[in-house]
């Protein structure tokens, strides 16, 4: 009996699996149930001896524009209460890191499709990927790291060296396609209008292979990766995306979204404009206005 999603579609043809992020209203925007379902659809696909080849893309105007966490960052202490419990944070957190590396752990390659934007937490999924096709103008980015977030794959380093990886997280900056493909973040970038056929020419090569040669080498080369560390460095890199959002400057941004609102909140982050060490007090509405 074939397994039916909330948050994605899976289907399969010609020795492919294609899971599709399915929430373009909210430019597919991680929720519980994407979290729970990622791993279940790759482990359908793991059980699928006709499945070579797992393509994950998102439906509608984006890839993933990283956690649905309006409702949560507006709710006060009823998300984030005054006294912060950080295994229960860690556990959680971890769950869904975990769930989004199934992707990385699986036995058959993963190629993530990236069109309009792959940031926050879906730059995190999109990193999980064996491989990533990006079109020329789509943006992949970590936001957070300028306040409220630490990106827990801890992918960028693994993926650009320190330098780079340094570069994105110390700004939170967006790159587009094209420069993340020169700076071997992605492994090939193509105009929008290509990147259906570029995805379909990469997942028809790797499909003609048998699939115990592609498990064998995928497991080589992530071996590599866990030998320079990469499971320990999730594990501090999910440790401190929980002291991100409970430090004095996670709680000043997440009174600010209750105050005026995430998407006011995230303007503020992303623009650049300053962001009080220590927290401080949360602008007025007149600043707000005075500062756009």
């Amino acid at each position: 009996m074939a397994q039916t999603f909330e948050s994605l579609t899976y289907e399969t043809r010609d020795r492919k699996a294609y899971i599709t992020l399915d929430r373009p209203e909210r430019l597919n925007a991680i929720d519980a149930a994407m979290v729970r379902e990622i791993p279940a659809a790759v482990a359908a696909a793991d059980d699928d001896p006709d499945v070579h080849v797992i393509v994950l893309q998102g439906a509608g105007d984006a890839f993933c524009a990283g956690y649905d966490l309006k409702v949560f960052a507006e709710q006060g202490d009823s998300f984030q209460p005054p006294v912060w419990d950080p295994i229960k944070d860690y556990r959680l957190m971890k769950a869904n890191t975990d769930g989004f590396f199934t992707l990385w752990r699986s036995l058959k390659p993963t190629i993530a499709k990236v069109h309009g934007h792959a940031v926050a937490g879906g730059s995190d999924i999109a990193l999980s990927c064996d491989l990533v096709v990006m079109a020329d103008d789509a943006r992949i980015g970590y936001m957070p790291s300028r306040v409220w977030g630490c990106p827990t794959t801890a992918m960028w380093v693994y993926r650009l060296g320190a330098e780079r990886a340094k570069r994105m997280l110390l700004t939170g900056d967006t790159i587009d396609g094209r420069t993340a493909a020169d700076w071997g973040l992605v492994v090939e970038s193509v105009p929008a209008a290509d990147l259906e056929e570029a995805v379909e020419r990469l997942a028809d090569r790797i499909a003609g292979v048998p699939v115990n040669q592609l498990a064998m080498q995928k497991l080589m080369i992530n071996q590599a990766f866990d030998n320079m560390g990469l499971q320990g460095t999730q594990v501090l890199a999910t440790l401190f995306d929980g002291i991100t959002r409970h430090s004095p400057e996670g709680r000043w941004f997440q009174e600010f979204a209750a105050t005026h609102g995430f998407h006011a909140a995230v303007r503020w982050r992303d623009s650049g404009r300053w962001i009080p060490d220590g927290g401080g007090p949360i602008p007025t509405a007149e600043e707000l206005a005075d500062e756009e």
